[in-house]
């Protein structure tokens, strides 16, 4: 595993990369508002993509470099995503195709950037549809964000997450999985159904 710094619109961002030799795949992926790189989900999804020749790369958005928990806005999120991805790109081939996603805040910016970024995949770990209560009323759906993604998306959700359950579509598949939100009581499960549909989709 190697960690590259890279300079975004909004700051320093890093590149935790899991190296493969000649890649057939790329996959960024994006971590969750509060949380970083490590989570197990990631870290397992990463893992065994790389056994599969896949390029893995986890990039730590620039609030979190700096040591921020509060998230910056979304444009700014989406801008370093795009800047972070565009970094990993230059780590394998120009040819092999790139799968973007992410868990929770990481699966939104995904979708919000896949289209720019000419992603042949989104893969969502826990995607938030439904915000939590707020005092002015219930919060919109966030839907309308995986409704924009045009390339094949993957939702890998908890049976009991309390963010929501996303339907499925043509061309959004959706695995429930046993747990919540953090996706950690059955990771062998979420590796499973990752696998499964990045082999089938990088095939």
């Amino acid at each position: 595993m190697s960690v590259h710094e890279v300079d975004t619109p909004h700051g320093t961002a890093q590149l935790h990369v899991t190296d493969v030799a000649a890649p057939s795949g790329l996959l960024v992926l994006g971590h969750g508002a509060g949380g970083g790189v490590d989570a197990p989900d990631l870290l397992a999804v990463c893992a065994a993509a790389a056994e599969r020749g896949v390029l893995a790369v986890r990039v730590l958005q620039p609030y979190r470099v700096a040591g921020r928990r509060a998230p910056a806005p979304a444009r700014q999120l989406d801008a370093a995503f795009i800047a972070a991805v565009a970094a990993a790109r230059e780590l394998a081939p120009p040819s092999v195709p790139l799968v973007v996603g992410g868990r929770s805040s990481g699966a939104r910016v995904a979708c919000r950037t896949a289209g720019e970024l000419g992603a042949t995949g989104v893969l969502c770990l826990a995607f938030p549809l439904q915000p939590g209560p707020r005092k002015s009323g219930p919060a919109p759906s966030r839907l309308p964000e995986l409704e924009a993604v045009a390339a094949p998306v993957l939702i890998v959700q908890g049976e009991r997450d309390s963010f929501g359950m996303p339907p499925t579509a043509p061309g959004r598949e959706v695995v429930q999985v046993a747990g919540d939100h953090a996706l950690k009581r059955d990771v062998p499960a979420v590796v499973s159904a990752v696998t499964t549909w990045l082999d089938a989709l990088l095939a």
